[in-house]
């Protein structure tokens, strides 16, 4: 299953242990109590568990990027026609500045990534 929607999933049944644990709080039902904390820590913990796997996973592709031997930035008129790009450069991996690859790397422009100068 994909990571993000892995964790999505986690912090929605996150969401639905607290409200429970809320409403257990004021009924003053211990034993519910001391489950719903039990699930909840037990979710932070995969939670914490995913996200970390979700960071090795973005540094492995980032630092794979990197090793291409050619990048240049992008103009708005390349930008305007990328699938003409695309299908004249091969193995060309394009990287915008607003995903959370881009920041990794720390891009200001949108930038490719191939093993060839184009």
């Amino acid at each position: 299953m994909n990571l993000k929607k892995t964790i999505q999933e986690d912090h929605n049944q996150l969401d639905f242990c607290r409200r429970q644990l809320a409403i257990a709080t004021v009924t003053k039902n211990r034993e519910h109590m001391a489950k719903l904390q039990n699930e909840i820590n037990s979710l932070n913990d995969r939670i914490e568990n995913s996200k970390k796997t979700q960071k090795s996973e973005l540094s492995t592709k980032a630092q794979r990027i990197l090793k291409m031997s050619f990048h240049r930035v992008i103009s708005k008129k390349e930008q305007a026609d990328i699938g003409r790009l695309k299908k004249s450069v091969r193995g060309l991996m394009l990287v915008h500045p607003m995903t959370t690859l881009g920041k990794e790397i720390g891009l200001m422009e949108v930038t490719g990534y191939a093993f060839k100068p184009f």
